[in-house]
Protein backbone atom coordinates (compact mmCIF):
# COMPACT_ATOMS: atom_id res chain seq x y z
CA UNK A 1 0.00 0.00 0.00
CA UNK A 2 1.24 3.47 -0.84
CA UNK A 3 2.43 5.42 2.17
CA UNK A 4 0.39 8.44 1.13
CA UNK A 5 -2.94 6.63 0.78
CA UNK A 6 -4.28 8.49 3.83
CA UNK A 7 -2.13 11.60 3.53
CA UNK A 8 -3.91 14.45 5.27
CA UNK A 9 -6.15 12.16 7.35
CA UNK A 10 -6.17 12.45 11.14
CA UNK A 11 -7.33 9.49 13.20
CA UNK A 12 -8.14 9.53 16.92
CA UNK A 13 -7.69 6.39 19.02
CA UNK A 14 -9.50 6.70 22.35
CA UNK A 15 -8.25 4.47 25.18
CA UNK A 16 -7.27 4.33 28.81
CA UNK A 17 -5.37 1.91 31.04
CA UNK A 18 -6.09 -1.71 30.24
CA UNK A 19 -6.42 -1.38 26.45
CA UNK A 20 -5.45 -4.56 24.59
CA UNK A 21 -1.88 -3.81 23.47
CA UNK A 22 -2.19 -5.24 19.96
CA UNK A 23 -5.56 -3.56 19.32
CA UNK A 24 -4.08 -0.10 19.80
CA UNK A 25 -0.50 -0.48 18.61
CA UNK A 26 -1.08 -2.54 15.45
CA UNK A 27 -3.93 -0.43 13.99
CA UNK A 28 -1.96 2.70 14.88
CA UNK A 29 1.12 1.39 13.07
CA UNK A 30 -0.83 0.28 10.00
CA UNK A 31 -2.75 3.54 9.74
CA UNK A 32 0.47 5.53 10.06
CA UNK A 33 2.09 3.37 7.38
CA UNK A 34 -0.86 4.27 5.15
CA UNK A 35 -0.08 7.95 5.70
CA UNK A 36 -2.54 8.93 8.45
CA UNK A 37 -1.62 11.05 11.43
CA UNK A 38 -2.80 9.10 14.50
CA UNK A 39 -3.37 10.65 17.93
CA UNK A 40 -3.87 8.60 21.08
CA UNK A 41 -6.61 10.28 23.12
CA UNK A 42 -7.29 9.55 26.77
CA UNK A 43 -8.84 10.92 29.91
CA UNK A 44 -7.91 14.36 31.20
CA UNK A 45 -4.69 14.27 33.20
CA UNK A 46 -3.32 11.15 31.49
CA UNK A 47 0.18 11.44 30.04
CA UNK A 48 0.65 7.72 29.41
CA UNK A 49 -1.70 4.76 29.42
CA UNK A 50 -0.76 1.16 30.17
CA UNK A 51 -1.70 -1.67 27.87
CA UNK A 52 -2.79 -5.19 28.68
CA UNK A 53 -0.82 -7.78 26.72
CA UNK A 54 -2.89 -10.99 26.61
CA UNK A 55 -2.52 -12.09 30.25
CA UNK A 56 -0.41 -9.42 31.94
CA UNK A 57 0.27 -5.72 31.96
CA UNK A 58 1.96 -4.52 28.81
CA UNK A 59 3.71 -1.37 27.71
CA UNK A 60 2.92 2.28 28.26
CA UNK A 61 1.75 4.37 25.33
CA UNK A 62 2.06 8.15 25.30
CA UNK A 63 -1.16 10.17 25.21
CA UNK A 64 -1.12 12.80 22.48
CA UNK A 65 -4.34 14.64 23.36
CA UNK A 66 -6.65 14.52 26.38
CA UNK A 67 -10.42 14.51 25.95
CA UNK A 68 -10.72 18.04 27.28
CA UNK A 69 -8.62 19.25 24.35
CA UNK A 70 -10.01 16.90 21.67
CA UNK A 71 -12.50 18.12 19.09
CA UNK A 72 -14.49 15.80 16.82
CA UNK A 73 -13.97 18.31 13.99
CA UNK A 74 -10.21 17.75 14.22
CA UNK A 75 -10.38 14.07 13.22
CA UNK A 76 -11.47 12.09 10.18
CA UNK A 77 -12.06 8.82 12.07
CA UNK A 78 -12.23 7.41 15.59
CA UNK A 79 -10.85 3.99 16.54
CA UNK A 80 -11.80 2.29 19.82
CA UNK A 81 -9.45 -0.53 20.86
CA UNK A 82 -10.70 -3.26 23.15
CA UNK A 83 -9.36 -4.98 26.20
CA UNK A 84 -11.85 -5.65 28.97
CA UNK A 85 -10.70 -2.94 31.40
CA UNK A 86 -10.33 -0.13 28.85
CA UNK A 87 -13.91 0.14 27.52
CA UNK A 88 -15.36 -0.77 30.91
CA UNK A 89 -13.64 2.26 32.42
CA UNK A 90 -14.44 4.53 29.46
CA UNK A 91 -18.14 3.66 29.80
CA UNK A 92 -18.10 5.36 33.20
CA UNK A 93 -16.53 8.58 31.90
CA UNK A 94 -19.14 11.10 30.68
CA UNK A 95 -16.54 12.98 28.59
CA UNK A 96 -15.54 9.77 26.77
CA UNK A 97 -19.14 8.80 26.04
CA UNK A 98 -19.96 12.34 24.89
CA UNK A 99 -16.98 12.31 22.50
CA UNK A 100 -17.97 8.91 21.08
CA UNK A 101 -21.61 10.00 20.75
CA UNK A 102 -20.59 13.21 18.96
CA UNK A 103 -18.33 11.25 16.64
CA UNK A 104 -21.21 8.90 15.86
CA UNK A 105 -23.43 11.86 15.01
CA UNK A 106 -20.75 13.31 12.70
CA UNK A 107 -21.12 10.54 10.11
CA UNK A 108 -17.35 10.01 10.06
CA UNK A 109 -15.92 6.48 10.32
CA UNK A 110 -16.12 5.11 13.85
CA UNK A 111 -14.35 1.78 14.34
CA UNK A 112 -14.36 -0.50 17.41
CA UNK A 113 -12.71 -3.87 17.94
CA UNK A 114 -13.16 -6.68 20.48
CA UNK A 115 -14.65 -5.16 23.68
CA UNK A 116 -14.55 -1.62 22.19
CA UNK A 117 -18.23 -1.79 21.09
CA UNK A 118 -19.27 -1.74 24.77
CA UNK A 119 -18.78 2.03 24.69
CA UNK A 120 -21.04 2.29 21.65
CA UNK A 121 -23.93 1.00 23.78
CA UNK A 122 -23.52 3.80 26.30
CA UNK A 123 -23.19 6.34 23.50
CA UNK A 124 -26.56 5.16 22.09
CA UNK A 125 -25.08 4.13 18.75
CA UNK A 126 -26.02 0.45 18.36
CA UNK A 127 -29.81 0.22 18.14
CA UNK A 128 -30.82 -1.10 14.72
CA UNK A 129 -27.18 -1.37 13.60
CA UNK A 130 -25.29 -4.44 12.36
CA UNK A 131 -22.04 -5.08 14.17
CA UNK A 132 -19.71 -7.62 15.69
CA UNK A 133 -17.53 -7.82 18.80
CA UNK A 134 -15.83 -10.25 21.12
CA UNK A 135 -18.46 -13.01 21.57
CA UNK A 136 -19.11 -12.26 25.26
CA UNK A 137 -20.58 -8.87 24.31
CA UNK A 138 -23.17 -10.38 21.99
CA UNK A 139 -26.08 -10.33 24.46
CA UNK A 140 -25.22 -6.84 25.73
CA UNK A 141 -25.27 -5.54 22.17
CA UNK A 142 -28.44 -7.42 21.21
CA UNK A 143 -30.16 -6.19 24.39
CA UNK A 144 -29.27 -2.66 23.26
CA UNK A 145 -30.96 -3.30 19.89
CA UNK A 146 -27.96 -4.26 17.72
CA UNK A 147 -27.98 -7.00 15.09
CA UNK A 148 -24.85 -8.98 16.01
CA UNK A 149 -23.02 -11.25 13.60
CA UNK A 150 -19.93 -13.40 13.91
CA UNK A 151 -17.80 -11.91 11.12
CA UNK A 152 -14.22 -10.68 10.80
CA UNK A 153 -15.44 -7.16 9.98
CA UNK A 154 -18.93 -5.70 9.90
CA UNK A 155 -19.51 -2.30 8.33
CA UNK A 156 -22.84 -0.55 8.76
CA UNK A 157 -22.49 2.89 7.22
CA UNK A 158 -19.69 4.68 9.03
CA UNK A 159 -19.68 2.11 11.86
CA UNK A 160 -16.92 -0.53 11.53
CA UNK A 161 -16.52 -3.37 14.04
CA UNK A 162 -14.33 -6.46 14.43
CA UNK A 163 -14.12 -9.35 16.89
CA UNK A 164 -10.54 -9.89 18.04
CA UNK A 165 -6.82 -9.26 17.51
CA UNK A 166 -6.72 -11.81 14.68
CA UNK A 167 -9.11 -9.55 12.74
CA UNK A 168 -6.82 -6.49 12.91
CA UNK A 169 -5.59 -6.63 9.27
CA UNK A 170 -9.16 -6.75 7.90
CA UNK A 171 -10.30 -4.19 10.50
CA UNK A 172 -7.65 -1.68 9.49
CA UNK A 173 -8.30 -2.27 5.78
CA UNK A 174 -11.97 -1.44 6.38
CA UNK A 175 -10.98 1.79 8.17
CA UNK A 176 -8.59 2.71 5.34
CA UNK A 177 -11.30 2.02 2.75
CA UNK A 178 -13.75 4.21 4.68
CA UNK A 179 -11.19 7.05 4.78
CA UNK A 180 -10.05 6.96 1.17
CA UNK A 181 -11.21 10.04 -0.72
Amino acid sequence: MSEDTLSGCKVAMLATDGFEQSELEEPKRLLEEAGAKVHVLSLDGARNIKGWNKKAWGDDVAVDVTLGDAKVEGYDALVLPGGVMNPDRLRLEPAAIAFIKSFGASGKPLAAICHGPWTLIDAGLVSGRKLTSWPSLRKDLENAGAHWEDSEVVRDGPLITSRKPGDIPAFVQAVIKALKP
